[in-house]
């Protein structure tokens, strides 16, 4: 499946099913794009200050509750811009969820322009993440943050 064919799969997705489908979503990135280990969701919460989990395709994480500024998702929290890590073991404030994960890439999903969520991606693969995967998450979270 190219990353079109993949989009209209989300875009039907969230059409007939809305946020009760974002955990097919993710099922539908993590098995379509090879080197997408695990696909999760984190939703903000401005008044505590911490990254709870949604839906999530792949291993079962301890990380259900990240602080905003720890980690990648962490400091996408704070800097509202996607965070590319083709490396993790270069990262100082990289928190490890598995010690499969090579690299991470985490976009945000925005609500207008309040951030309200991000999409978080893992690779057991080093260096997988391209400007086209980045365009293509873009347009993924555009659709999300449709029914958020």
């Amino acid at each position: 499946m190219n990353y079109t064919d993949i989009l209209n799969h989300v875009r039907e997705i969230i059409q007939t099913e809305g946020q009760s489908g974002l955990k097919n979503v993710c099922e539908t990135l993590k098995s379509s794009v090879r080197y997408y280990n695990w696909v999760g969701i984190y939703y903000m919460n401005d008044v505590t200050q911490i990254l709870e989990i949604g839906p999530y395709a792949g291993a079962e994480t301890e990380h259900t509750r990240i602080p905003y500024g720890k980690g990648i998702c962490g400091q996408v929290a704070v800097s509202g811009e996607t965070f590319t890590v083709q490396d993790v073991s270069e990262q100082d404030n990289y928190i490890a969820c598995s010690i499969e994960t090579k690299s991470e890439i985490v976009v945000p999903i925005h609500k207008g322009q309040k951030l309200v969520a991000q999409l978080d991606i893992d690779s057991h693969y080093a260096s997988p993440f391209t400007s086209e995967d980045e365009d293509f998450l873009n347009a993924v979270c555009a659709e999300i943050a449709m029914v958020l």
